[in-house]
């Protein structure tokens, strides 16, 4: 079981639905459709991977071609690679609106980029890390607490009145343990956006 997937956590005892819901009702709730409601778009989700030199300006350039084009850009990450001259750019956006493959096109003309790969999602592991202030005193820090587990996040603060929980997986878990905690009380989110990387022995 992949670690990640909340639909296999631990108390899904009733034909994979778990008994959670709004606080002070009874209703059960399927993880896999809190997932499902979270991800509907208006076309397909795409994950750029962009291999760039590790140089001032170069993501200036990148976001300004997707803006110039009129391309809302979902999620940005940024992060070194094993090569500390290079540096890799993910990017998700809807590709409904605009053909992906124009500004994709446009991009491989940028002097600094060096490789784009727009990831297929049953070829690729996406992951995202989120932190979420929840306002838990006596009365709900158990229940809290309880969908923590289910989700196997981490609490990471804890004060009389808050707890601060960081849970890692797919935007779809991210969006679902949201939705499911926010009734109790959302002080604050920070997301990081979704860094992604090709399945297999290929590089990405």
């Amino acid at each position: 079981h992949l670690p990640d997937d909340p639909g296999r956590a631990t108390g899904a005892g009733h034909g994979g639905v778990i008994g959670v819901g709004e606080p002070g009702t009874k209703e059960l709730l399927s993880l896999e459709e809190l997932e499902a409601a979270g991800s509907m778009r208006s076309g397909r989700k795409h994950i750029l991977s962009i291999l760039v030199e590790n140089k001032p300006g170069v993501l200036t350039r990148i976001t300004g071609l997707f803006a110039r084009r009129g391309f809302n850009i979902d999620t940005l990450a940024v992060g070194p690679t094993d090569d500390p001259a290079l540096s890799r750019i993910t990017l998700t956006l809807d590709g409904a609106m605009h053909p992906i493959d124009q500004v994709t096109k446009q991009l491989h003309k940028l002097v600094n980029v060096l490789k784009i790969r727009d990831l297929e999602p049953d070829e690729t592991v996406a992951r995202e890390l989120a932190l979420f202030k929840l306002a838990a005193d006596g009365a709900t820090r158990a229940e809290v607490m309880q969908f923590c587990e289910i989700f196997r996040g981490k609490v990471i603060d804890v004060t009389k009145r808050s707890l601060t929980i960081e849970v890692t997986g797919t935007a779809d878990k991210i969006e679902a343990f949201e939705r499911i905690v926010r009734p109790f009380g959302l002080i604050e989110m920070a997301r990081t956006g979704e860094i992604a990387i090709a399945r297999g022995r290929g590089e990405t």
